[in-house]
């Protein structure tokens, strides 16, 4: 997701167009592409403007990239490290968003993004997610992805604890600006995870170091707990 030549006997002014070139040509949309995978915020946290150069309902502060949720929307952490996710396999280290009321995550975006949108879910009931070149979930639709249900019901491998444990990625290309993103679905039966903008492929994924990963088996062994949050189940 990150951008990265010179002929021999160029005069300085030939030098310096050659270089002018390869910074236009540079393709833009790569500094464009911004990925969220809700670390550092706490368990059942408002994620409100974390991303936006405020903070979580819990004072958790983030990159700011002008991107704000509303009061619905939630992170949680997997119950193997703390929290009271009831999910496995995550693609990001411990954290997810999902709502518990309402009709699902809102996200704002106040200066827009185009090209894409992406992230990954794991569901037990259908779902979809709108994004609208207003903000709010208001104005044009420009694209909707509908969400199959995908729910493993603790049929899992790696992680060891979790009803929801199969994540899938998903996105689309949409023309126009789009302001804002709907993620609807059932209350507590849906997470997301790397939620990105500016691309139709969802984020990096994180792979635990070795080291890493016998922590979160040795933690998980422990078991805990119901759903996302007693329930997302």
């Amino acid at each position: 997701m990150k951008t990265s030549t010179v002929l021999k006997k160029l005069s300085i002014v030939g030098a310096g167009a050659a270089l002018s070139t390869c910074i236009l040509a540079a393709p833009k949309a790569d500094a464009a592409v911004v990925s969220l995978d809700f670390e550092g915020l706490q368990n059942l946290e408002q994620i409100l403007n974390f991303y936006n150069g405020g903070t979580g309902s819990l004072g958790s502060a983030g990159p700011n990239y002008g991107i704000s949720f509303g009061p619905d929307s939630l992170a949680i952490i997997d119950s193997d490290n703390g929290g009271s996710g009831n999910f496995a396999n995550e693609p990001t280290p411990n954290t997810v968003a999902f709502f518990v009321s309402g009709p699902g995550n809102l996200m704002n975006v106040a200066a827009g993004f185009d090209t894409g949108f992406s992230f990954y879910y794991s569901s037990s009931l259908a779902g979809s997610v709108t994004i609208f070149d207003g903000l709010n979930g208001t104005g044009t639709q420009l694209a909707q992805i509908n969400l199959g249900v995908n729910f493993q019901n603790n049929n899992c491998t790696g992680d060891p604890t979790g009803l929801f444990c199969n994540w899938d990625p998903i996105g689309v290309s949409f023309a126009g600006t789009a302001k804002s993103v709907l993620f609807g679905g059932v209350a507590n039966q849906v997470g997301f995870d790397s939620i990105t903008l500016g691309s139709n492929t969802p984020g990096p994924v994180s792979v635990p170091e070795p080291s890493s990963l016998f922590g979160l088996l040795a933690v998980g062994f422990l078991g805990v707990g119901s759903v996302l949050k007693p329930k997302l189940k």
